[in-house]
């Protein structure tokens, strides 16, 4: 199975198939227990996840937050890269990682290209004020070699000659100052376009570089987003499914607001970071010029353009609907819910109400089913008594036919949308993690790690990180934890470590997949613009990979090794899932 999703020769979801057919076969496990691995809490969690998810991106939620965040942020180049970073890593905390790049990179790309429109538009008026002020000093002069009509020589008794006047004025006076008039115009038109043209050159690569830096700003923040909330990415269920599948006793260690309290200052640190260098590297050191101080009145009229291509795909929105308020609200409750289900510091509402004796009824995947069925039933509309056809247009019913308003969510919706793969890919995991613990692969493995016993603890998860963040730009990430996380829990194990002190930053570290294209969906996305070559991204990726597994090892070492007592050996660990 390794292989096949290394390899990717078959798709992910039916190479995930293969432990219904081969454990039963191999008498590992029965298909009953097989099968059953396939759609655990974990899996329900991310279907309610995405429900939510898909009603966000119906209404337009999602897009009309990104404006809103935009035009509060304004269109300076450093803000703008910053404000799409915001927004886009915000968004990816609760939708897929591929949609928000999805639709935040056209958004980008319509922004940059009106900059890049205005800045020549605003050159062509600076050149054409420049010509009309050139031709006035020349009109001035012309005027006055007019007016220079009377020589000694050709005035007879205080009498002008007219016909002695007319061919000596052209012969003496004009025709000098006319030829030397269009050979001086000459070459100030051809020095004039040599300069045009290195200007438009400088500001085409200008422009370029602005693309690519905005393109590699969306798809980065996407997954850097997607690490702050335990639904953000599939990985992070992966975690959590793997720590509930090989440690059921954990106490329900891992949960939502556990994973947010870790992961979002995590997130937030990595992500100034990474525009920090994006900053360095697509911008340049002129940092007050970046942030727009000292603005020519140019690049003013600039910006003002491109904050106006904002204000109106803002416009079109309209007003909030109906539709997006509901959805806005039941998205609210279900973040609320969530943290206040069981946020540690004091008794959850679930801990009051439902879980009793030690044995945890409602999870994080209650609520979130439970929010999702609230989608399938409120309206979108304000319920009415409006009549849908009159009686001349619907004679069959002569009095009319009232429509009923559509729910919030609908199947086809869901269907069109939900990626069904990643359950079955889900499942897999968790099948293939549990048949290596019941055909004792899983302890194998963990003997022979033994001798990483004598290396410093901060040693193991900072090279651990930097293999799996290798690992991840080959293959998907959900592969890369779903192999990893069962061989690192035994390890942790067998040396007598708290399995959360690299089972966590290893899950982190599988969506630090910056450097490639096929690394993951929104590079992919990114690079189909056409603007990013290869080298761009290994080059800004390389060193952003660093930065994230130093990020990682810092918070797993910081706030992370107090949160959850990462310094003592739990006693949840010596216990292993039953079959």
């Amino acid at each position: 199975m390794a292989l096949f999703w290394c390899t990717e020769a078959l798709p992910l979801a039916v190479t995930a198939l293969f432990p219904v057919v081969l454990f039963p076969m191999m008498g590992i496990m029965d298909s009953t227990a097989a099968c059953s691995q396939y759609l655990k809490d974990t899996n329900m969690l991310f279907i309610g996840g995405m429900l939510v998810a898909i009603s966000v991106e119906k209404w337009n939620l999602h897009k009309r937050i990104a404006l809103r965040v935009l035009l509060i942020v304004g269109v300076k180049p450093a803000l703008l890269l910053l404000g799409f970073m915001i927004v886009t890593a915000f968004l990816s905390m609760w939708i897929t990682n591929t949609a928000t790049t999805a639709m935040m990179i056209p958004i980008a790309q319509a922004v940059i290209e009106q900059l890049y429109s205005s800045e020549e538009k605003v050159d062509e008026l600076v050149v054409d004020r420049a010509d009309k002020s050139e031709c006035q000093p020349n009109g001035n002069a012309k005027q006055l070699t007019e007016n220079v009509k009377v020589t000694p020589d050709n005035e007879q008794n205080g009498n002008i000659n007219q016909a002695f006047e007319m061919p000596e004025k052209h012969l003496t006076i004009e025709e000098p100052i006319k030829q030397e008039k269009s050979a001086t115009v000459l070459e100030i038109d051809l020095e004039n376009d040599k300069l045009n043209k290195d200007k438009q050159a400088r500001r085409l690569k200008k422009h370029l570089k602005l693309c690519k830096g905005m393109s590699l700003c969306v798809c980065y923040s996407a997954s850097i987003g997607g690490i702050a909330t335990l639904t953000g990415t599939t990985p992070n269920l992966v975690m959590k499914g793997q720590m509930d599948e090989l440690f059921p006793g954990n106490n329900n260690i891992i949960n939502f607001a556990s994973w947010f309290g870790f992961s979002f200052p995590t997130m937030v640190l990595l992500l100034a970071l990474s525009w920090i260098w994006l900053q360095f590297l697509f911008l340049g050191t002129k940092f007050k010029k970046n942030f727009g101080c000292g603005r020519k009145p140019e690049q003013k009229e600039k910006e003002k353009r491109a904050y106006q291509v904002i204000v109106s795909e803002h416009k079109q929105l309209g007003s909030m609907s109906f539709a997006e308020i509901c959805v806005l609200v039941m998205f609210t409750l279900l973040v609320l819910l969530w943290f206040l289900r069981d946020p540690g510091f004091m008794p959850g509402w679930a801990t009051i109400s439902f879980n009793k004796g030690g044995k945890e009824y409602v999870t994080d995947a209650t609520v979130a089913i439970f929010i999702a069925l609230m989608m399938f039933i409120f309206p979108s509309e304000l319920p009415s008594c409006k009549y849908l056809e009159l009686q001349q247009a619907n004679k069959s019913h002569k009095n009319g036919r009232i429509r009923p308003p559509p729910p919030l969510l609908d199947w086809k919706t869901v269907n069109e949308k939900m990626p069904w793969n990643i359950v079955f890919l889900l499942g897999g995991g968790f099948a293939l993690a549990k048949g290596s613990e019941e055909s004792g692969l899983s302890t194998w493995l963990g003997d022979k790690l033994t001798p990483l016993q004598s290396i410093p603890p901060v040693a193991i998860a900072l090279l651990l990180c930097l293999m799996v963040a290798t690992f991840t730009e080959c293959t998907s990430n959900v592969a890369t934890t779903t192999l990893f996380l069962p061989i690192l829990a035994s390890m942790a194990k067998v040396i007598h470590l708290n399995p959360l002190y690299i089972m966590l930053p290893c899950t982190l570290s599988a969506s630090l997949a910056f450097m490639l294209p096929v690394a993951t969906p929104p590079n992919a996305i990114a690079f189909s613009y056409g603007q990013l070559k290869v080298v761009d991204m290994a080059r800004s990726g390389f060193f952003l990979n660093i930065i994230g597994v130093l990020v990682i090892t810092l918070a797993i070492n910081s706030w992370g090794f107090y949160m959850f007592d990462l310094g003592t050996f739990p006693t949840w660990a010596n216990s292993t899932g039953k079959p």
